[in-house]
């Protein structure tokens, strides 16, 4: 597996933040990774994101995982999920460059699904979305529209954050989507990581591959 490289994404003048890249020789494909909330303790060393870097990384694709604002050796502090889609759309910025005209894709776990949603759902580089437990019961997600790319929601069948039931509504609305459910787990997968890394290795696969239009 490719290893990963400490790197430093500047937003401003005045603001960088803590990031890690894992860049294959050549790459045909991208994919930044965002975390869950700053205030309970996320960060880019989350299992979860760690394990879907890993997946990822371990199909040839280049991943960038880094820590919002005001976590880790990041700099700044929280802002309420809207400097953090600039966070986001900063790493997809500096991904673009490093894989030089490769497909862009973005992933998010809990509060990072929603960062990754909002970006994604306007960022016209994107090839793929990735929304790992997408916390439907906290967030209006209404403003996700069918892009025509990989779209993955995966979520456990107890997950308090993402009830069946939202997932089920969530997934009528939008037929494109591939809506995975895991089984028995709640939240935070625990004892559940293998079946979600199967579940983004299987929309990894999807990302198309080569040059993406510009």
């Amino acid at each position: 597996m490719i290893p990963e490289q400490p790197v430093s994404l500047k937003i401003g003048a005045d603001l960088s933040l803590e990031a890690r890249l894992a860049l294959p020789a050549s790459p045909t494909a991208g994919v930044v990774i965002c975390h869950p909330h700053p205030l309970y303790g996320g960060d880019m060393d989350n299992p979860v994101v760690v394990r879907a870097q890993e997946v990822c990384a371990g199909l040839g694709l280049a991943t960038l995982r880094f820590n919002f604002r005001g976590v880790g050796a990041s700099g700044g502090v929280h802002a309420g999920g809207v400097g953090e889609q600039d966070d986001a759309s900063a790493a997809l910025d500096t991904l673009a460059k490093s894989i030089a005209g490769g497909v862009l894709a973005i992933a998010g776990y809990s509060f990072g699904a929603r960062i990754a949603a909002q970006v994604g759902a306007r960022d016209g580089r994107i090839g793929g979305m990735a929304l790992i437990a997408p916390p439907l019961a906290m967030y209006d997600f209404g403003f996700l529209e069918d892009k025509h790319v990989p779209t993955l929601v995966v979520a456990g069948t107890q997950d308090q954050y993402c009830p069946p039931d939202d997932f089920a509504r969530f997934k009528a609305a939008r037929p494109w989507v591939t809506a995975t459910a895991v089984e028995g787990a709640d939240h935070f997968f625990f004892g559940k990581l293998f079946p979600l890394g199967e579940a983004v290795a299987a929309w990894a696969r999807q990302l198309p591959s080569g040059r993406a239009a510009r």
